[in-house]
């Protein structure tokens, strides 16, 4: 019975996922209080993943992560970039991988990824190449590197704690790195010499400046009360405008005067002009029937445009809508979003596609770029949600340049002293973080804003998962039902079989889930079948962390979907033979490093 029970909790808890009707983190959190209630693991066991020392390494990793960024180290790298790339595409992709991939052995790839895609952008602009050219290979190159190292990836640390939790000792650092240098360089070559030829040239390349490539002329105008207007006197919020007509009040100026948002309570006057988004046909409209004048288009070209939605303490920057975002399906009126995060929407892109008008009634979709003009503190806000990403090169005067040698100093003593067995993973890199605090690398108040709470969620949430799986014998009768399916096999092709599932898996779950989920079974194959386990782990924790068929199947992908104007058989095109070379591939340097025998 309590094997029926756990099957049917991990069935449900993968129609969860797969569905996304919740998000991840959440689900997860649902299955453990199932499994608290149904008796399959006990309360403290189903609270144990908050404690458990993969944990709290990934929250510590994501914090020493963000501790290097702030300090600009990234943007240093970016100039090598710039510096060493050339004008041919494959030595770009080499470069950049290069660069990439090592980085991603150590800084979280997410962030990588976020730093870099408006520099790749702007470097595909200047070298007239398609962007679509170059995002996939950033992602996948990525991918790859978070695969070199212990600290590259949550799933490489949590394959790490089930290790210890199946009895088996936790992985040093570079234990599995000669294996992971095989496999990445591999998945390079096949990046530079393969990939572009399926890659798609689809030019959704930017004409020039934001205000072009949005075609904001067409959509922001000033308007100017005349002493008719039936608006004087009202706030905006008591005039309605913007919510009865398809217009956004972006800035407010009175005598030369700029008010920026928010302007609900701003008492109107005339001889106010308002900086508006809206469709020509509502600008008639409400020329027509509050008595204001629209302004000469001639006075407002897009430079000025940019200008006037940039200066002071306003800016505008592209926002990316995520995978598990609780947004999608949603529209922007029903979340509310310009009173939640006190800015504007100007403009949605999907894709190669441009959407301006009715911005307030769009369902909203993963890989959606939202063009976002507010205060420059709103942006703050838009950072620290795990809902959306802002694309853009951080300013210089916000990053701490002369802190960048001891934040890697720090990192690279934090790798040392685990390395060296001096002391674990968890604690040196605990008192990692708390060297960049005080270092002045990062702040207090940004320490929390650095972690994925939503991943910290997800793991703590599966770990009791597993902890039922091997309680309740569920892992026995999997591993026993796939042995006596696959005992003529060869330990390869066993090996074979447990990557490709759990490559398929982490494509329509999660990474971590799949790790979960896979990890304890391998092991129990291998203890039955008398073969290494540490080669079975490696096979499920490298599976997991190559996913390159779909956008949703790692968040790297999800990010450069709508920038690369991308559609969802891309990256099936592009990285489905990239996945099958890494099934026929790894498991073979696995075996040539590790050995079978136990």
């Amino acid at each position: 019975m309590e094997i029926i029970l756990t099957v049917l909790v991990i069935i449900g808890a993968l129609i969860g996922f797969i569905s996304e009707v919740l998000p991840v983190d959440l689900i997860a959190i649902i299955v453990t209080i199932v499994l608290m209630i149904l008796g399959l693991v006990t309360p403290e066991e189903g609270i144990s993943g908050f404690g458990n020392t993969a944990t709290i390494t990934v929250m510590a990793m994501f914090i020493l992560s963000a501790g290097i960024a702030k300090t600009g180290v990234i943007q240093i790298i970016r100039d090598w970039l710039i510096k060493w790339s050339g004008d041919n595409p494959r030595q770009q992709i080499f470069v950049m991988g290069m660069l990439v991939g090592p980085i991603s052995a150590f800084i979280n790839n997410t962030a990588v990824v976020a730093v870099f895609l408006p520099i790749v952008e702007t470097w595909c602009r200047q070298q007239k190449i398609p962007v679509s050219k170059i995002l996939i290979p950033l992602s996948y190159c990525t991918i790859l590197g978070g695969t070199l190292t212990l600290i590259g990836t949550s799933t490489n640390v949590l394959a790490s704690g089930l290790s210890a939790q199946l009895g088996y000792q936790e992985f040093s650092i570079f234990q599995f790195t000669p294996i992971s240098i095989i496999t990445f360089l591999v998945g390079l070559s096949y990046i530079i010499f393969i990939s572009p030829y399926l890659l798609p040239d689809r030019d959704n390349q930017p004409m020039g400046s934001i205000a072009q490539d949005y075609q904001l002329k067409e959509y922001v105008s000033e308007l100017v009360l005349t002493p008719r207007s039936s608006l004087i006197g009202q706030t905006l919020r008591e005039s309605e405008i913007q919510r009865k007509f398809d217009l956004d009040v972006l800035e407010l100026i009175r005598n030369k005067t700029r008010f920026p948002q928010p302007l609900a309570d701003k008492v109107l006057d005339a001889g106010d002009i308002l900086v508006v988004r809206s469709t020509k046909a509502d600008l008639l409209k409400i020329r027509d029937e509050r008595g204001l004048e629209i302004l000469a288009d001639v006075q407002f070209n897009n430079e000025e445009i940019e200008s006037t939605l940039s200066s002071g303490e306003e800016k505008i920057a592209e926002v990316l809508i995520l995978s598990n975002s609780r947004l999608v399906g949603t529209t922007l009126k029903d979340m509310r979003f310009r009173q939640r995060y006190n800015a504007t929407v100007l403009a949605i892109r999907r894709g190669a596609e441009l959407v301006q008008g009715r911005l307030g009634k769009v369902p909203l979709k993963f890989g959606d770029l939202l063009l976002v003009q507010g205060p420059k503190e709103s942006f703050i806000g838009l950072q620290t949600t795990r809902e959306l990403l802002v694309l853009e090169e951080r300013d210089v005067d916000m990053l701490r340049p002369d802190k960048a040698a001891i934040s890697v100093a720090i990192g690279v003593a934090v790798v040392l002293v685990a390395a060296l067995g001096i002391m674990p993973i968890l604690v040196s890199s605990l008192a990692g973080v708390i060297l960049m605090v005080l270092t002045g690398c990062l702040k207090p108040g940004e320490i929390y804003g650095a972690v994925r709470w939503d991943i910290i969620f997800l793991l703590a949430g599966l770990i009791p998962l597993g902890i039922a799986m091997d309680k309740s014998g569920t892992t026995q009768w999997l591993a026993d039902h796939l042995v006596s399916l696959g005992g003529s096999l060869s330990g390869y092709w066993i090996l074979v079989f447990f990557f490709l599932v759990t490559s398929i898996l982490t494509e329509i779950l999660s990474n971590n889930a799949s790790v979960v989920l896979m990890l304890p079974v391998a092991v129990k194959v291998a203890q039955t079948l008398s073969l290494n386990p540490f080669a079975f782990m490696f096979a499920v924790m490298l599976a997991a962390s190559n996913s390159f068929a779909t956008p949703i199947g790692y968040q790297t992908n999800t990010m450069v979907y709508g920038p690369g104007g991308y559609k969802f058989l891309d990256f099936l095109r592009v990285g489905g033979p990239l996945n099958l070379l890494m099934v026929l591939v790894a498991p073979a340097v696995i075996v040539l490093v590790c050995g079978l025998s136990e």
